[in-house]
């Protein structure tokens, strides 16, 4: 195959065009244009310059991603027998010579010319670092940076921008947006984001620069904004309760923190749950705003680690590992945690389960490790039949005035088994009936309101009529 050069046309106006560009297309003997609609078509033809053009091809593509296959071949096809001068507006962004990239190979080479963006980055002056996208590529992930975006050749398309951007840069983020034109210097106006796809005319030389806001004028966030907040909350001047705390002091925060989201989650109140883990998420930030103080750990520490983490234990899906259920999964995780601890033996890992964890989840670990081993009960009517047995020792416990304390806990690890077995959270149990004893006894104390008594003039057995009822009608 010969040669294949792509050269630049620019964002569209003849004045963009660059010496070399100009002198590459004078001398290729075969010069293919994607498009004869750039605005630079005319003064190559003005210069004598014969040329052809895949905008037939383009024609009677079903679609994009279909032209730019079909333009790529068209191209290596016409470089079997001769080079071949291919010319697009930016090489940079450019769907058909990223396919050529990939097939051409060494037969490839490319001339640097003036970006699509230039012209708008030019009158926008960002002042400060700033990302490009194509409007048809575009992927975002935060509102940190100004964003220019080129290509912007429909009204359906800015929608679809639009409806990426909204949730990252909020609805009033400042955009210059720069109307259809192949100008040497381009002209733009200032719009809200949300206005972006109410423009009057849209076309493949139309783009946009988009602004973050200042971070008390913003409607949207990222986890750089959260961290942003908490920095200026732990400054010198910031405040003096956030100022104050450490990793020990935060500890038994995000615990609970946790907990209520892990409650909101299993009431399925998703409202209440956005809000309970961004609780969670705050306290992560506070750990990493203060780990950087005072050089424990990073929000960077933070990330690498559990990204590690998850492509080393997954090798069925960023390895040659081939894992098809759930249990495979599982046996294979576990295969990588002991293997990453040294191999530790079962019990020596029930030595490593945290005494500052949960108790009733704590139990529930050591359980699973030792189901790990297989020293389990094979159905959770095993389970609840050892809960029986417990039972009956605290109460002979009780009766004959022995230290019950063990017996107790030996019941309540039983019941952690049998909750265990049945696939279900000891923690999330003892919730639901916690839940409900507060449901009935606030039912009881509006009921015996309701029916003018004094609570406590009553009898417990009188009281126990209320409880009674509050079962059916609570």
């Amino acid at each position: 195959m010969h040669t294949i050069t792509v050269v630049p046309l620019g964002p569209g106006s003849p004045d963009l065009l660059t010496l070399g560009t100009l002198r590459q297309l004078k001398k290729a003997r075969q010069v293919v244009l994607r498009t004869r609609r750039h605005g630079a078509a005319k003064r190559l033809a003005d210069e004598g310059l014969n040329f052809d053009s895949l905008d037939t091809l383009y024609e009677q593509s079903g679609d994009f991603d279909q032209f730019a296959r079909t333009a790529a071949q068209t191209i290596i096809d016409r470089a079997q027998d001769a080079a071949v001068t291919y010319a697009v507006a930016d090489p940079a962004s450019d769907a058909t010579v990223a396919l050529l990239k990939q097939r051409a190979g060494d037969s490839l080479r490319i001339l640097p010319g003036v970006s699509l963006h230039a012209p708008l980055v030019a009158a926008a002056l960002p002042g400060a670092p700033f990302l490009v996208s194509n409007a048809m590529d575009l992927h975002v992930h935060n509102a940190q940076q100004p964003l220019c975006v080129v290509e912007l050749n429909s009204k359906a398309l800015a929608g679809e921008v639009k409806l990426k951007l909204l949730p990252k840069y909020g609805e009033d983020a400042p955009v210059l947006f720069f109307a259809p034109g192949e100008a040497l210097v381009r002209s733009y106006i200032s719009i809200p984001l949300v206005a972006l796809d109410r423009q009057p005319r849209y076309n493949h030389t139309a783009g946009f620069v988009v602004f973050p806001q200042a971070l008390l004028e913003r409607s949207a966030y990222d986890a750089e904004d959260l961290l942003a907040i908490m920095r200026r909350l732990r400054a010198p001047d910031g405040c003096p309760w956030d100022r104050e705390q450490t990793h020990q002091s935060l500890a038994k925060h995000l615990v609970e923190e946790a907990n209520e989201a892990a409650c909101a989650l299993m009431d399925e109140d998703w409202e209440e749950a956005a809000d309970e883990l961004g609780d969670v998420f705050l306290q992560l930030v506070f750990h990493a705003v203060v780990g950087e103080e005072h050089a424990t750990f990073t929000w960077e520490d933070m990330l690498r680690a559990i990204c590690r983490k998850l492509i080393r234990r997954h090798p069925h899906i960023f390895g040659d590992e081939r894992l098809s259920t759930a249990q495979e999964v599982l046996s294979s995780w576990d295969s990588i945690k002991q293997q990453e601890r040294g191999g530790a033996s079962p019990g020596e890992r029930m030595l490593q389960v945290h005494r500052g964890m949960a108790p009733l989840l704590r139990a529930e670990k050591v359980q699973q490790l030792a189901a790990r081993a297989r020293f389990d009960w094979d159905r959770p009517e095993q389970a609840l039949d050892k809960v029986l047995e417990e039972v009956a020792e605290l109460r002979e416990a009780l009766q004959t005035g022995q230290d019950a304390a063990e017996e107790l806990g030996d019941l309540l690890f039983s019941c952690v088994n049998t909750a265990r077995l049945m696939d279900i959270s000891a923690d999330r149990a003892i919730q639901i009936s916690t839940e409900k004893f507060i449901r009935r006894f606030n039912w009881m104390e509006k009921a015996i309101k309701k029916d003018e008594k004094d609570w406590n003039q009553l009898t417990i057995k009188q009281i126990g009529v209320y409880w009674d009822r509050s079962k059916t009608e609570g």
